[in-house]
């Protein structure tokens, strides 16, 4: 007997529109075996233009069976289901429907990566929406023939198009889709389907390997303590961007125990090996607490570091040490947040290779130096790591934001308080988020000062021709129209402000308004080079002694006296 299915799974086609209200009305559910949500806004646009084409998006693998009354995620959504005798899961197309299902839907498609307009000059879709360009009509609004008649009531200036909008709602509503069905009574054949597919494509990260294994039952009711939703909350309540996943599981790994890559598969069970600092608690405590412990390392990143985004975390194991320490001491007291920001920014020049085995190793011997219930004690030991001489600048000459180099300019960058090249305002952390919405570094946010094409060839990767400026609208490419032209609404003193705060000076101004392109990266580089140095020079202060708090010194000397006080007598 060979096993697998006893009979040929059954072909068929959904029309979009019946199959996206089957799954808002949880007809169609997500086995808890799947993989987390893991596509981004890029993918989600792509899969509706390629709709819109009547381009093929693949078919479905659907299993049928019985289903209980569950309360189901799907992406931003929340579905009531009721108990059905024959539901389908979704064994194979879960990225695509649960795109198609937020995408569409008035609730699901408010955040990213499911905030999708139509651009009905462009004939495309976007993510940009913006009040003054009425022509953005919403998905949702798109989907709804009588929301759709609404919204061109509202804006009449548009009748026109009327008959190209329907034309294109018609084919999202009656674009079919093709599924197989199986119906089988053994989930373990449908998690061997699963596993073989998936094998083929995209491996499970390490993080959704952990998510599955810890899954407590079949239905998605308890979904609170999860390593996706940990990173979502993260990322909209204190807009520090999306931490992928595997950071975020080594982060609530590292509040339990030092070593960050030990088997995961034994993690909540008494045959684990190795440290664990709370080895009775559950899963739930254990997600909850790292989560806590997350967030306020994040919070000392950009309230005491200077780090406002993920983009912009030099290493990503300096989170993860960072979470362990504020996992065992969640309130430092100011003197020792000063020494701790000394420690992050030292470290983040002397990158990943400061104990043998690269990131790994420095990972696992900086969270040992993390001492239970002594804070200063552990501050110290982290400060005793690196070695006391100063590094050497990050290269200017030889920017890129994907890097750890580029990563500390960026946010010496950031803390000259940059401002609006349109408006003049200061930019803020919501901004950098928005503009940095899905993206693992900062380029959306940097843009070439001058055409690449018309610098010389030396000078093209250099910083001299980066500005960080999250703006909307602005080129990425050259940029140096908007800078040699003052907005008519801002005056002189406004404008000269917000070219100081891009580290651009009167005269710099006038260099590249007269075409002096390596006269002008010239002087500005070597402005960078001062403002950085002057930069590090503050967070890391060098010339300063790592004494504990004064209360710690003062403990020490009452202990003396006690204890002498004790040969006396």
């Amino acid at each position: 007997m060979l096993g697998g299915l006893d009979r040929q799974q059954t072909a068929t086609a959904y029309d979009l529109e019946d199959l996206v209200k089957r799954t808002w009305e949880g007809g169609i559910r997500v086995p808890y075996f799947q993989r987390d949500f893991r596509w981004g806004q890029q993918d989600v646009t792509r899969l509706f233009d390629s709709i819109v084409k009547r381009y093929p998006i693949g078919s479905l693998l659907l299993w049928q069976k019985a289903a209980p009354a569950d309360m189901l995620r799907l992406g931003n959504l929340r579905v009531r289901a009721n108990a059905m005798s024959q539901a389908h899961f979704v064994v194979d197309g879960q990225q695509r429907l649960v795109s198609l299902a937020n995408a569409l839907h008035p609730q699901g498609a408010q955040r990213a990566p499911f905030s999708l307009f139509y651009d009905l000059n462009e004939e495309s879709f976007t993510v940009k929406a913006s009040s003054n360009r009425p022509w953005l009509i919403p998905l949702p609004v798109l989907f709804d023939l009588q929301e759709l008649l609404r919204w061109f009531a509202a804006n009449p200036e548009l009748t026109s198009r009327f008959d190209q909008a329907t034309e294109i709602a018609k084919i999202l509503r009656q674009y079919q889709v093709p599924a197989y069905v199986v119906s089988h009574h053994d989930e373990q054949v449908l998690q061997d389907i699963f596993d073989r597919m998936n094998n083929y494509g995209k491996r499970l990260t390490k993080a959704e390997v952990f998510s599955a294994l810890n899954a407590k039952n079949g239905t998605a009711s308890d979904d609170s303590f999860d390593i996706s939703l940990i990173a979502d909350r993260i990322a909209n309540n204190l807009q520090f961007g999306k931490i992928d996943e595997n950071t975020v599981l080594r982060a609530v790994l590292a509040r339990r125990g030092p070593d960050v890559e030990r088997e995961i598969r034994l993690e909540f069970s008494p045959d684990r090996k190795g440290q664990v600092d709370f080895p009775l608690e559950d899963q739930n405590t254990a997600f909850q607490e790292g989560e806590a412990a997350l967030r306020r390392a994040v919070q000392f990143l950009q309230e005491v570091a200077g780090v406002p985004h993920i983009t912009m975390v030099a290493y990503k194991f300096l989170l993860i040490v960072l979470t362990r320490v504020f996992a065992h001491h969640p309130e430092l007291d100011p003197r020792n947040l000063q020494l701790l920001r000394r420690w992050y920014w030292r470290t983040a020049l002397a990158g990943p290779s400061l104990f043998k085995g690269s990131t790994t190793g420095t990972t696992r011997a900086l969270n040992t130096r993390v001492r239970l219930g002594d804070v200063s004690g552990t501050v110290q030991d982290l400060l005793a790591t690196v070695p006391e001489n100063k590094y050497p600048l990050p290269n200017l000459s030889k920017f890129a934001t994907n890097v750890g180099e580029g990563k500390i300019v960026l946010a010496a960058w950031w803390n000259t308080g940059p401002r609006s090249l349109l408006t003049g305002e200061p930019y803020d952390r919501a901004a950098l988020s928005v503009a940095l919405e899905d993206s693992s570094t900062a380029a959306d946010a940097v843009h070439s000062v001058i055409n690449r094409r018309d610098v010389p060839p030396a000078l093209r990767s250099s910083a001299a021709n980066r500005v960080l400026a999250p703006d909307e609208g602005l080129p990425k490419d050259g940029i140096d129209a908007e800078l040699s032209r003052r907005p008519l609404t801002m005056s002189a003193e406004g404008w000269a402000e917000v070219l100081r705060t891009h580290s651009i000076t009167s005269a710099m101004a006038e260099l590249l308004a007269d075409g002096r392109t390596t006269a002008f990266l010239e002087a500005r580089g070597k402005l960078l080079e001062k403002q950085l140095e002057d930069f590090l020079r503050r967070m890391c202060e060098w010339d300063f002694e790592n004494t504990p708090p004064l209360e710690d010194l003062l403990f020490d000397e009452d202990q003396d006296e006690d204890e002498g006080d004790d040969v006396l007598f």
